[in-house]
């Protein structure tokens, strides 16, 4: 994997069922490092940080192979890296075969993977339709968190490599189906509960379905 583009938010003023308020989801590609802090990225815009940054979201990346599809699905949208709202665009980021609590080495940082992005209203107002949510959501592919073990810079071209494999095989996109699932695996949710990477305050929330 390598970082394709590391982008940045600008503080951007929408409307939301009549109410005006500043969103950070308006990331674009910068030439800079970034230096990737425990709960932030330096210089990035988070207005909302009940659901945003914070140790188990410190940084966000997506995938720049998923790029084609949705460019296909909205050919008319202004299109850059950041359109999904990441600070990192990586190439060959799959999230079927990344795991929660993988260690990777980016730069002089070095990060854990922690849980998948859940989309809000927020990334339909990018893209101008909220259906892009359950789009989204079908797709499966939808970029990860991850926790600062060590701060340090990231610049384009950065490779990200693998330092520690999970011992359990809990995957980015094995979190993200079980989230939206309507039945959930008892053999997913097993895997999610004994897994010491995932987020304690998302373990709580499933505990019901155990």
């Amino acid at each position: 994997m390598q970082i394709i583009s590391t982008n940045i938010g600008v503080p951007t003023r929408i409307v939301w069922s009549g109410n005006s308020e500043l969103t950070g989801i308006f990331k674009y590609p910068v030439v800079e490092a970034l230096f990737l802090g425990k709960t932030d990225v330096s210089k990035d815009t988070v207005i909302d940080r009940v659901h945003h940054a914070g140790l188990n979201k410190a940084c966000y990346l997506f995938s720049a192979d998923q790029y084609d599809y949705w460019k296909a699905l909205y050919p008319d949208l202004e299109w850059d890296w950041g359109m999904f709202g990441e600070n990192l665009t990586v190439a060959g980021l799959d999230e079927s075969q990344i795991r929660i609590g993988d260690v990777y080495r980016i730069g002089t940082a070095l990060v854990q993977i922690s849980q998948p992005r859940e989309p809000c209203y927020k990334l339909g107002v990018r893209f101008g339709t909220q259906e892009i949510l359950r789009q989204f959501i079908e797709r499966k592919h939808p970029g990860t968190y991850v926790r600062i073990l060590e701060e340090g810079e990231v610049q384009k071209g950065d490779p990200v490599a693998l330092e520690q494999q999970s011992k359990n095989t809990l995957t980015v996109q094995q979190f993200y189906e079980l989230m939206y699932a309507k039945e959930k695996s008892k053999a997913t949710l097993q895997l999610f509960m004994s897994n010491e990477s995932v987020p304690e305050y998302k373990k709580e929330r499933y505990k019901k379905f155990l």
